[in-house]
């Protein structure tokens, strides 16, 4: 298994041959997509979701209803490589995926909540979760979870709240373009603090390199 960190939400990950790589968004490095098997987007945002980055490939798209919508009426040359998946559902993308959660994190309420879907990826013998921009808990265990560190919707109170309630001993932050590296210190020291003492680890890579 070979797990690559890339710009803010993308996470690309290799094993026994498939290459799955998701959301990758307008902070995201173009290669990210080469030689991908499937491409997983979590929502239409375009820190997640870049036309251009899926014209880079050729792998199937699976997706959220409204980005696939939205998807046929900007890149009608995708569309055709697009399934939609919906809340709960459990498809094979080379992986073992499961589908958590229904709905983005609220920003304002004054502002339309998208779609949104969490991955749970069974990786061999480790299960890694993609929440997207949201903190649905999945019912499963998981091994490791990529993280939001911030966002507009997102205190370092609920990231470490989140972290303790899914349980991963290892956390790996992803969705980190919205901090200074000088805040991202603070979280990490927070996270050493309050989720340390329960045997989970806090990581944070830069882009492009893999996870150790």
């Amino acid at each position: 298994m070979r797990i690559t960190k890339f710009g803010h939400a993308c996470v690309r990950i290799e094993h026994e041959g498939t290459v799955l790589v998701l959301d990758p968004g307008m902070f995201t490095q173009p290669e990210a997509v080469d030689g991908a098997t499937a491409v997983l987007i979590t929502h239409l945002h375009p820190d997640h979701y870049l036309a251009d980055h899926l014209r880079r490939t050729d792998a199937p798209v699976l997706t959220v209803a409204d980005l696939a919508a939205q998807i046929g009426e900007e890149a009608p040359d995708v569309a055709e490589r697009v399934t939609t998946v919906g809340p709960g559902e459990r498809f094979d993308a080379g992986l073992p995926v499961t589908v958590v959660g229904e709905r983005h994190a609220v920003i304002h309420p004054e502002l339309p909540v998208p779609d949104n879907a969490g991955y749970l990826l069974t990786v061999g013998d480790t299960t890694v979760y993609h929440p997207g921009d949201a903190l649905a808990v999945p019912e499963e265990p998981v091994d490791l979870l990529l993280c939001p560190s911030s966002a507009p919707w997102l205190r370092s109170e609920m990231a470490v709240e989140f972290v303790r309630a899914v349980g991963a001993p290892r956390n790996l932050a992803i969705h980190d373009r919205i901090y200074t590296e000088a805040a991202h210190g603070i979280l990490a020291q927070q996270m050493e603090t309050l989720v340390g003492p329960r045997g989970q680890e806090w990581l944070r890579i830069t882009d492009g390199e893999d996870l150790a």
